[in-house]
């Protein structure tokens, strides 16, 4: 995609440059699956002991094991702009990046950027605003950038590899819930539908600064949730949306999800956006891949299956623990500052799917 040249008196609309935004922009999982299907990976017998994750159950990122204390975590993340601000798209990309690493309950210790970048196109000046936010949420995670790879491209992406540590024991895969299990969501669904608000110039400076602030936001509660024996599974909700995660989640463990509505956190304003039509096209392809697995109850709003569906950029934590854990849990988020972690459903034994009630 090759957008005009820019009129020098007009403001940089950095979306402009590319054709979709954020986790958005994640092949449908229908796609994957069938491109990964015979493409041989872990299926070429070099599969080590010391693997402990790979790609069975589609989790946030690989573990291996390197001694009986620590495991390292190994994840990449990179997409096209979500906003057209530089230094906040810098930002949205570094922190989604780094989110896996604490999905898994480890500590993030190094990174690696991922600039491909128009460069005829864009002002220099703009790429190094971006790469300057992945740089400032890095800082904040109290990691290093200690290298990574620039080419030029046709459209702007930015993300990280990200490396991180954890004890081999307290490794939270997304496939280890158990029949009973609570499950707690860390952040509000909606990010796929304010951005896509922006990207019709439809969105407030508080629906602005909502989607900046949850995009932003590290989830830092991943390693001291890790370190409960209650807590059963972790994942982080982000390009599949609620749904698709929840799926993987009761698919890797074998049980059905049953998400409450009613419970559900939802960002300000969403709910109205998508009665009006404002949604992404990622959120009907979620929808078209894995949408027969997902029982809808009667009564629900029209609105909730697009929100199931919607693409998260930098989401929550998806939490399944024990029923003596919920307490300990909501005090870990709340402790790191997510006011907005509820419980939202629980894990049945049965078939593996998903049942959303009102």
């Amino acid at each position: 995609m090759n957008p005009t040249p820019m009129n020098p008196l007009a403001p940089l609309r950095l979306t402009s440059f590319s054709h979709g935004g954020g986790c958005g922009c994640k092949i449908a999982p229908g796609v994957l699956s069938e491109i990964l299907k015979n493409s041989g990976i872990g299926g070429n017998g070099l599969i080590p002991p010391e693997l402990l994750v790979g790609i069975e159950t589609a989790d946030d990122a690989a573990v291996y094991k390197l001694n009986d204390s620590q495991a390292l975590i190994a994840t990449t993340d990179f997409f096209m702009p979500i906003v057209d601000d530089p230094y906040e798209f810098g930002r949205i990309a570094a922190t989604n990046a780094i989110s896996d690493v604490y999905a898994m309950g480890g500590k993030p210790i190094m990174a690696l950027a991922l600039v491909a970048m128009p460069v005829n196109q864009l002002p220099l000046e703009v790429i190094g605003d971006i790469v300057r936010g992945g740089q400032d949420v890095c800082r904040a995670a109290g990691i290093p950038i200690a290298g990574g790879h620039t080419i030029d491209s046709v459209e702007p992406i930015y993300g990280l590899v990200v490396m991180g540590l954890v004890h081999p024991d307290r490794v939270r895969r997304n496939a280890g819930a158990q029949p009973g299990d609570v499950l707690i969501l860390g952040k509000p669904l909606g990010v796929g539908v304010l951005s896509a608000a922006l990207k019709k110039e439809q969105l407030s400076e508080s629906g602005y600064r909502q989607l900046i602030d949850t995009t932003t936001k590290l989830n830092t509660p991943g390693i001291a949730l890790a370190q409960l024996d209650g807590v059963h599974a972790l994942t982080d909700v982000t390009g599949f949306g609620l749904a698709g995660h929840a799926l993987e989640l009761a698919r890797g463990a074998g049980l059905m999800a049953v998400i409450e509505w009613s419970k559900v956190p939802l960002l300000d304003g969403v709910e109205a956006m998508v009665a009006e039509g404002v949604v992404t096209g990622a959120s009907g392809r979620n929808w078209a891949a894995y949408g027969a697995d997902v029982q809808l109850a009667e009564g629900l709003p029209a609105t909730a299956q697009s929100l199931l569906s919607d693409p998260q950029t930098s989401g929550g934590l998806l939490v399944s623990c024990a029923a003596e854990a919920v307490d300990a849990v909501l005090e870990i988020f709340r402790g790191e500052g997510f006011g907005a972690a509820k419980v939202i459903g629980r894990a049945e034994a049965g078939l593996p799917g998903l049942t959303v009630l009102l």
